[in-house]
């Protein structure tokens, strides 16, 4: 089977909506991408025998999380993979799965210096574009217009970086 016409975007938008209601309504929590990530990774520092790090950040922020949730296999882990899973379905059944070419290092470098400061910032900030955004101004929080503000400004001037040194 083999999509080839697109979704219109309202559709998709009111799919993404009815999605965050419903996990709203019956986790008691709104859609989270990175948290998960944190979970993975005091899973993985409690499996070292680091239980200190983890601690101190889930006390300084606050967050309600502890050891005794981090677990590998969580109800975000699940959601998570579903949402790889979808999005490689869609892409396979729209044609649009590529594996691309590493132009250069730098590209490369880049790449990846991009990939951790994101995953930095979505830490320090308690959340993406997800949870930061996507699930806050629909609950009429205020910080979530202050990400989207931020977030576009930022979405701009990593454009011109990139259009300027790697395109």
């Amino acid at each position: 089977m083999k999509i080839n016409k697109s979704w219109p975007y309202w559709l998709g938008m009111v799919l993404l909506a009815v999605i965050n209601i419903a996990l709203l309504a019956f986790i008691g929590s709104p859609w989270q991408i990175t948290s998960v990530f944190l979970y993975w990774g005091i899973f993985v520092l409690n499996s070292l025998g680091f239980e200190s790090l983890g601690e101190s950040y889930t006390i300084y922020y606050g967050n309600g999380l502890s050891f005794e949730d981090a677990e590998i296999i969580y109800y975000l882990t699940i959601l998570n993979i579903g949402i790889i899973a979808g999005s490689l379905l869609s892409a396979l059944l729209s044609s649009e799965f590529k594996v691309k070419k590493i132009k250069n290092k730098k590209q490369l470098v880049l790449g990846i210096f991009g990939g951790v400061l994101m995953g930095f910032g979505a830490r320090i900030a308690l959340g993406c574009t997800i949870g930061g955004y996507f699930s806050a101004i629909p609950s009429f929080s205020l910080h979530g217009w202050v990400f989207a503000i931020f977030m576009f400004l930022g979405v701009l001037i990593g454009c011109k970086i990139l259009y300027k040194d790697l395109i």
